[in-house]
C-alpha cells in the first residue's frame, strides 16, 4: 500500500477508529479535535494529534492541513461545526475529503459544501448486522452506493460441487462473483470452470435486489 497521509477530524468512537486503522496500515496520520481531554486519551498512538477548533478558520489554516492526501470529517452530533469544518477544508484546496453524516438531510449539506465522499457509519453498519441476522449463510454485507452491494457467503447447498459457471448467477441473480476465499487465501477473478467445494466463500458484488433474490433463496 502506497504511504499517504491523512487527517482525521473528531475523536469520538468513529474517527478513532478510521485514524487506528490507518495507523495500523502504516499510515501518516494527524488527529484533530477541539476538545484536549480527547487528544490526550488518544495521542500516544499518533505522531501528530492537536488540539484546534475546526470552525476557526484561522486556527485551522495553521495546520497547514491542505497539503494531505484525504481528510476525514468525523465530528459526531455537532452539524454545524461537521458542515463549517468541511466548507473551510474545501475553500483550503483538500484533495479529498469524506464527511460523517448522522443521517440524509446531513449528508446532503455535507454534499453541497463540497465533500466528495459521504458516510453514514451507524446506517451501513445496522445494514450490515440486518443482512447477516436475515441469512445464515451471509457472512458480511457492505453497500457500495444505495442500488449496489458486496456480500460475502458461505458455499452451500446446490453451489457445491458446482463451477462457477454452471451456478450462473449472473444470469440468475445479475450478481458477479469477484473473489473466492478457499483455506484462507483469497483468489480474485476466479476462472469460471473453477468447482466450489463447501469450506469456500464467495465474495459477489450486485445491485441490492439481485442479493435479496440470492439471500432468499441460499437462506
Amino acid at each position: 500500500m502506497q504511504k499517504k497521509q491523512y487527517a482525521v477530524i473528531g475523536m469520538g468512537r468513529f474517527g478513532t477508529s478510521v485514524a487506528m486503522t490507518l495507523v495500523n496500515a502504516g499510515q501518516e496520520v494527524l488527529v484533530v479535535d477541539s476538545d484536549e481531554e480527547r487528544i490526550q486519551k488518544v495521542a500516544e498512538h499518533f505522531t501528530h494529534a492537536v488540539v484546534v477548533d475546526t470552525t476557526d478558520e484561522a486556527s485551522f489554516a495553521a495546520l497547514g492541513i491542505r497539503n494531505f492526501d484525504m481528510v476525514v470529517v468525523a465530528i459526531g452530533h455537532d452539524v454545524q461545526a461537521s458542515v463549517l469544518t468541511t466548507l473551510l477544508l474545501k475553500e483550503m484546496g483538500v484533495r479529498h475529503i469524506v464527511a460523517k453524516a448522522a443521517n440524509a438531510l446531513h449528508g446532503k449539506m455535507l454534499e453541497k459544501v463540497g465533500a466528495d465522499q459521504v458516510v453514514f457509519p451507524e446506517r451501513d453498519m445496522g445494514q450490515r448486522i440486518a443482512h447477516n441476522l436475515m441469512s445464515t449463510n451471509i457472512i458480511d454485507y457492505f453497500e457500495l452506493a444505495p442500488d449496489l452491494g458486496i456480500i460475502e457467503v458461505d458455499v452451500r447447498g446446490n453451489l457445491v460441487g458446482k463451477s462457477l459457471m454452471e451456478s450462473n448467477l449472473r444470469e440468475r441473480y445479475g450478481i458477479t462473483v469477484i473473489a473466492v476465499r478457499r483455506n484462507g487465501k483469497i483468489s480474485l477473478s476466479p476462472s469460471p470452470a473453477d468447482k466450489l467445494a463447501e469450506s469456500d466463500r464467495l465474495i459477489l458484488v450486485g445491485d441490492n435486489i439481485g442479493i435479496q433474490r440470492f439471500e432468499a433463496e441460499a437462506s
